[in-house]
């Protein structure tokens, strides 16, 4: 048998030193010619042996932990000798590039040593816990090379880096090859490009966008700014994908937003020529995408946006204001008012949707700027009051604003959005159902669908209880038609009342409270009142009727010298005129006591019929005021280029009364919401009954705590809470 020959430790890495000298010649490209299959055998097979001879203990002959140390200091003296020299006799690019090259021999180099050691991976390196082949080049590369020269190459990429922002063109794979190195060496984390390259790349690209933004923040507007801003930004960003690494983008990102946008933010946006205030005013709907684009990225980068956004809309919204106060005609001027308010709505809305890309912040902004100048008093008026003065003369016959059936409906639902910015929604209801019933009682209405649209709209805005009352107002009118055609088919089987008479029976707890009194009223209209209630009694014995006879019309005929005239009345009216059929002339107090009138009623009566335009009655003295002392006659001169004449009354500024009605509904809204409260909580302090209560009532108003402390003591005074007698503070529900 023969034996196997032992390789001594200093014959075999000899004949190893003839192939790495050779790998040194390849990489120093003095040898073109690589390794061929038999040559890279015989040294591994070489290394092989040399591990595994003697195998059995005592090991004597395994050089396993000789190879594994002379591994490395191969890399570490060719790094001494050859590398290092080339590399400090360098500067500038070409030492970028003396880098690159020498990084890229260097893991050609690792490569083959690798292969040629790779017995060592097997069992000498694992059974010790050391550190694989591979990462011994790459930490004698890490320690030797990038350790001493890691600074100088960093400030060399700052330096290109900076040209190409100021635009000059670089060798931006030279910048990526150098850039891969800082990752590499950190051998699977970014500890070392982080550290050693991110880190100072940030602060010189502050330095550089601190030093720009303080000379364009100077000399730009404030679009031309922006676009700048946002063109560095971009440019940024093609740098990461160019050669930084991804990690990088964010944190380069957000460093340059904030020397650019973070520092010289108000500034920026209070530009006096050229804010945001400006872009809004002018419209410049590209540069405000632009802010909101720039600003977005930025934390909390919008409050200071959408904060100037709402100070403008307040400023915009108040100037409407100012101007519907300053001019004299309130009545005519509150659909202009309510219409700017609606085109205003419209603009910053668009700019919201548009510009903003519906940001919760500025939705927010939005309703706060409208909820600041949407309750303010407008020419005397509250806008819950304006705004259903406008949906009357929309929803109206001969209504001031004429618009096609689209655009209708498109105006009611901004109405109806707009809404929402005002706290007297209740009131807003009380003057829509006043104004409603005033159309559907003297056949006001221009189309009956855009009455249910509006209904619709204000019932999935405010609830069906908001609008219960005014639906069963438009059914009142519905039965009322019905009901007629049966009176009129009751006429016809019973005596006539020799009037045309047309009677609307209303519930009375949808409609309005109307004033009502006894009115005597002539022979002829006796009547058919008298007829009318004969035949009601035989459709229903549980319902009782009063009659308005405020909201009554009459057509008279009145012949007059010249001609007969249709004159077109109120009851009261008609009630007045109906006196002189018997007598040329009668003193107030006498008509006053035939009527059975009220004096202020009475005035309004005898002005709209003396003093106003239609003189039907000569007034004795002739002046404008009706006294009691006065007298009147029938005026037979009376003429008119019309056949038919509608004689009006003088307005009354209902006003008042729907307040006061809303005041009494309030006053029920806030006991019910106590109740409800305590009801459920038992016992509840002070503070969080107010709180609570506030709560649950502002979707229709907002209350005040006067008014809930008011009702507080009321409901305690009735019994329904009391105090805990150790706490005056606390309230308990009495059951």
């Amino acid at each position: 048998m023969s034996e196997v020959k032992i390789i001594e430790f200093e014959d075999g890495w000899e004949f190893m030193e003839k192939g790495i000298t050779k790998l040194k010649k390849i990489l120093q490209e003095e040898e073109e010619i690589c390794f061929d299959s038999e040559e890279y055998m015989m040294l591994y097979t070489t290394i092989f042996n040399m591990c595994t001879q003697s195998m059995p203990p005592p090991y004597i002959n395994n050089h396993s932990k000789q190879l594994y140390e002379n591994y490395k200091q191969v890399f570490v003296e060719y790094i001494d000798s050859t590398v290092l020299p080339c590399l400090r006799d360098r500067h500038d690019e070409f030492l970028l590039k003396e880098i690159v090259k020498r990084w890229a021999n260097h893991k050609v180099m690792i490569r083959w040593l690798s292969r040629f050691f790779q017995y060592l991976e097997r069992f000498f390196i694992n059974a010790k816990s050391l550190p694989g082949l591979k990462e011994v080049g790459l930490m004698c590369f890490r320690d030797l090379v990038y350790e001493e020269l890691k600074v100088k190459a960093r400030d060399v990429v700052f330096v290109l880096i900076e040209r190409e922002r100021d635009g000059e063109k670089i060798d931006r794979s030279l910048l990526k090859s150098v850039v891969d190195i800082f990752v590499a060496v950190g051998m699977g984390n970014m500890e070392c490009y982080v550290n050693d390259f991110e880190f100072a790349m940030l602060e010189d690209t502050a330095g550089y966008y601190s030093r720009k933004a303080s000379s364009w923040i100077g000399e730009d507007s404030c679009p031309d700014y922006m676009l700048n801003a946002e063109e560095c930004l971009k440019k940024e960003k093609e740098r990461v994908s160019n050669y930084l690494h991804v990690v990088s983008e964010s944190k380069l990102l957000e460093k340059v937003r904030y020397e650019l946008l973070v520092v010289y933010t108000n500034q920026l946006l209070e530009k006096e020529h050229s804010g945001i205030r400006v872009l809004l005013r002018d419209d410049k709907v590209d540069d405000l995408s632009r802010m909101y684009r720039l600003f977005y990225k930025i934390d909390k980068g919008l409050v200071p946006v959408s904060a100037m956004f709402k100070q403008h809309v307040v400023a915009e919204g108040m100037y409407l204001v100012q101007q519907a106060d300053d001019t004299t005609n309130r009545q005519s001027e509150t659909p202009f008012f309510v219409r700017k308010v609606i085109e205003l709505y419209d603009k910053y809305m668009s700019y919201v949707t548009s510009c903003f890309a519906n940001h919760s912040l500025f939705h927010k902004a939005l309703k706060e700027a409208f909820e600041v100048f949407c309750n303010k008093i407008v020419s005397g008026c509250s806008s819950a009051e304006l705004l259903a003065s406008y949906c009357d003369s929309i929803l109206k016959k001969g209504g001031s604003e004429k618009l096609s059936d689209d655009a209708i409906e498109e105006t009611l639902d901004k109405v109806v959005k707009l809404l929402a910015y005002i706290n007297d929604k209740d009131l807003f209801g009380e003057f829509c159902r006043k104004k409603l019933s005033r159309r559907l009682l003297f056949s006001k209405c221009a189309n009956d669908e855009h009455e249910r649209l509006m209904l619709t709209k204000l019932k999935q805005y405010c609830g069906g209880q908001f609008t219960s009352k005014m639906e069963g107002m438009v059914t009142d009118l519905t039965l009322a038609k019905e009901n007629q055609n049966d009176f009129q088919e009751y006429l016809s089987n019973n005596a006539s009342t020799g009037i045309d008479l047309t009677v609307t029976v209303l519930t009375s707890g949808f409609w309005p409270s109307y004033k009502s009194c006894d009115l005597s009223l002539p022979v002829e209209m006796a009547k058919c009142v008298q007829v009318f209630n004969e035949f009601y009694q035989t459709t229903t014995k549980h319902r009782k009727l009063t009659w308005i006879y405020s909201l009554g019309t009459c057509n008279v005929i009145g012949k007059f010298d010249s001609k007969t005239i249709e004159l077109i009345l109120g009851t009261y009216q008609a009630a007045v005129l109906s006196l002189f059929n018997s007598s040329d002339r009668l003193s107030y107090s006498e008509i006053k006591s035939q009527l059975n009138l009220a004096d202020d009623d009475l005035i309004r009566l005898l002005q709209s019929l003396s003093c106003a335009k239609y003189k039907i009655l000569i007034k004795d003295p002739s002046n404008a005021t009706v006294t009691s002392s006065d007298h009147f006659e029938f005026n037979s001169k009376f003429t008119d280029r019309m056949r038919r004449v509608r004689v009006p009354l003088p307005l009354v500024d209902e006003r008042k009364k729907v307040v006061e009605d809303v005041g009494k509904d309030r006053r029920y809204a806030i006991d019910a919401c106590i109740v409800r409260i305590m009801k459920s909580r038992k016992v509840l302090p002070h503070q969080q009954l107010v709180a609570e209560c506030v709560e649950q009532l502002s979707s229709m108003f907002k209350p005040d705590l006067k008014a809930i402390k008011k009702q507080i003591e009321d409901l305690i005074t009735r019994e329904y809470l009391e105090r805990d007698e150790e706490n005056p503070n606390l309230f308990k529900y009495l059951a």
